[in-house]
């Protein structure tokens, strides 16, 4: 019982239902209308033959008559009456009274008047000397649950052969001398009539069947099953299963739904794992704090006895330098606790003018031994005309160090080379500069942290075409790329770019693109102006006057390269996020987004390039002025 009520409930059973009802009623109706039609026809093919019969009865008596051979008559009427169609012959005078009857008890009897066979002629009060056809017939039943029977009137009326006869029975004032009455049996029109309603209640009830099993196989597949996929999908999500997907292989609503779905699950994964490392980020926070309170008590006494013992070996110049190696890298570990209090509070670095040939010198000390240990041989190619940057340099110290260690890490445990380069840069701000913050004209921001380009925030747009919607996520490097499409649109046939938040227009009226003449949008960054781009997708044109109008920049460029594993193209996307390791259990998942952050804060550039099997190089730019 429970399952049949589930069964009712359903989409498909209410669409079969209601389709099977509604052509069950209009092949009703048609039934209805089309046997009526039939009944007609019948009867009035049965009222021509009765008509018919009517005229051959009169002319085959007509001769005896008006010989006046009443036995003759009588047998005649007899045999006519005796027919298996003909249920009855009987002839009236003008006075109703019964002359000749195939039915011999009736003859000598008066009939009713008002009866149905007498009713027409006499309705007005007198006899009737003309009768119209449709008059003529009557459709009635003998007797109570008999057959229905079809009666024909004809009267007879007074022409010259009458009046001139040698019986001489009738004046010549007279019109109608009597009514011949032909009845015949309708069991047999009522047999076909019958067959034929049954007949047309069996063909509904068929197609209605078939039409509803036609219909509840098409439903079955375009809406049921369908329908259960996004249930069960539903039911896996709120299970927890974010990462259940339906399978998208319709183009009609429901596929457009189920496209959503999984845009929406996929969105909703994205948003538990953000939430997840704000929590993991904000237990660092109160970790960095604790670590920041517990660590540096115990390094603030080393420092002090380390200091100490630095002023009292001043004629021992070995341990000297020993006791200034752990002086500076006290000081450094200090720094590192604080660093990561800061990168959980993103705190702004301390900048200052730094040579980055003197970072990479004293972050090599720092981890010689441990490159030893691993067989790592470095080589430098430091550029002595490499500009200073404006940085901090013990954050510079660390990214050094952690991109060496990594680069050590991942030649393990053969060993390897790892380079190291300085050089100077003069760099377009195009393809080199990011856009950090985008707002719309009512000030909603475009940013999408979500949707990453490179391992960096993209911005969002609506775009809408042919009645379509969909976002546009553009790469965050100026000038680079171009579009990252999640709808698929013409600019031939009309696009318009709007907000996400408030569908405000992106657009630029009355402008075009200098390259392909396609539409151009437009986004505030502010207070550094606007970014313009094109809306065709295959065109990267962009245009960021605040920024062109600087000129070319000077970068310090620092390449680590090693001949490790490499890096699999579909990770290098997400080495960058927090937590998330390539080492397995061993990495912690932060070192290389505490660099991102380092380098991201002091407005420089951090990217990878590797192939498996034969190396990986990290390239960090830092410009030389703030």
């Amino acid at each position: 019982m429970f399952k049949q009520r589930e069964v009712t409930k359903r989409i498909g059973f209410k669409l079969t239902a209601a389709v099977g009802l509604m052509t069950l009623l209009t092949i009703g109706v048609f039934a209805y209308f089309n046997i009526r039609s039939h009944n007609d026809s019948l009867l009035a093919e049965v009222e021509r033959h009765a008509s018919q019969l009517s005229d051959a009865v009169r002319s085959a008596t007509e001769y005896d008559m008006l010989h006046n051979q009443r036995e003759v008559v009588h047998e005649s009427i007899k045999r006519m009456g005796r027919q298996p169609s003909i249920q009855r012959i009987r002839v009236m005078n003008k006075a109703g009274r019964v002359i000749y009857s195939s039915e011999a008890a009736e003859i000598g009897q008066m009939v009713d008047k008002n009866g149905e066979s007498c009713y027409k002629c006499h309705s007005a009060g007198r006899p009737l000397e003309r009768l119209e056809m449709t008059d003529r017939t009557r459709v009635f039943r003998l007797r109570s649950g008999g057959p229905r029977a079809l009666a024909i009137i004809n009267p007879i009326y007074n022409q010259q052969s009458c009046w001139t006869a040698a019986c001489h029975a009738h004046s010549r004032s007279q019109t109608v001398l009597g009514v011949l009455d032909v009845t015949l049996t309708l069991a047999e029109v009522d047999k076909d009539i019958r067959r034929g309603e049954t007949e047309m209640a069996v063909f509904a009830l068929v197609a209605a069947l078939s039409l509803s099993v036609i219909v509840a196989f098409f439903v079955r597949r375009w809406v049921d099953k369908p329908v259960e996929e996004l249930l069960a999908a539903t039911r896996h999500v709120a299970g927890g299963d974010l990462n259940y997907m339906i399978a998208e292989k319709r183009d009609d609503e429901l596929g457009m739904l189920a496209r959503s779905f999984n845009n929406m699950t996929q969105k909703l994964s994205d948003a538990r794992l953000q939430l997840f490392q704000s929590d993991k980020m904000a237990s660092l926070g109160r970790l960095a704090a604790g670590v920041a309170h517990e660590i540096n008590n115990p390094l603030t006494g080393v420092l002090t006895y380390s200091s100490f013992l630095l002023k009292r070996t001043q004629n021992q110049p070995e341990i000297q330098e020993d006791l200034k190696v752990i002086v500076r890298e006290t000081i450094r570990s200090r720094e590192i606790v604080k660093s990561l209090l800061d990168f959980a509070r993103q705190s702004v670095p301390k900048k200052t003018e730094v040579d980055m040939n003197q970072v990479v010198a004293r972050a090599l000390v720092v981890i010689e031994n441990e490159l030893g240990l691993k067989n790592v041989k470095v080589e430098k190619k430091l550029d002595p005309k490499a500009p200073k940057a404006t940085a901090d340099a013990n954050q510079l110290q660390q990214v050094v160090i952690n991109l060496v260690v990594n680069a050590a890490d991942a030649m393990a445990p053969k060993g390897g080379t790892v380079t190291i380069t300085t050089s100077a840069l003069n760099l377009s701000p195009v393809g080199t500069t990011q856009i950090k913050n985008a707002v719309c004209p009512k000030r909603h921001s475009l940013i999408d942290n979500e949707v990453r380009i490179d391992g960096k925030p993209s911005v969002r747009l609506k775009a809408r075409s042919e009645g379509n919607e969909g976002f546009v996520y553009l790469n965050p490097m100026y000038g680079m790329d171009g579009h990252h499409p999640g709808i698929s649109y013409d600019v031939e046939k009309g696009v318009q770019f709007v907000c996400p938040e408030c569908s405000t227009s992106l657009l630029v009226e009355g402008r075009s693109c200098p390259k392909c003449r396609a539409p151009l949008y437009a986004f505030e960054v502010p207070s550094k102006g606007f970014v313009e781009g094109c809306a065709r997708k295959e065109c990267s044109w962009q245009r960021w006057e605040a920024v062109d109008a600087t000129g070319q920049r000077e970068f310090v460029e620092l390449s680590v390269r090693d001949t490790g594993c490499g890096i699999p193209k579909d990770l290098r996307a997400k080495i960058f996020e927090p937590f998330y390791s390539t080492k397995g259990q061993k990495g912690t998942g932060l070192g290389l987004s505490v660099l991102w952050g380092i380098v991201d804060n002091h407005n420089g550039t951090i990217s990878v390039d590797s192939e498996v099997g034969v190396g990986t190089t990290f390239t960090v730019r830092i410009p030389s002025k703030a």
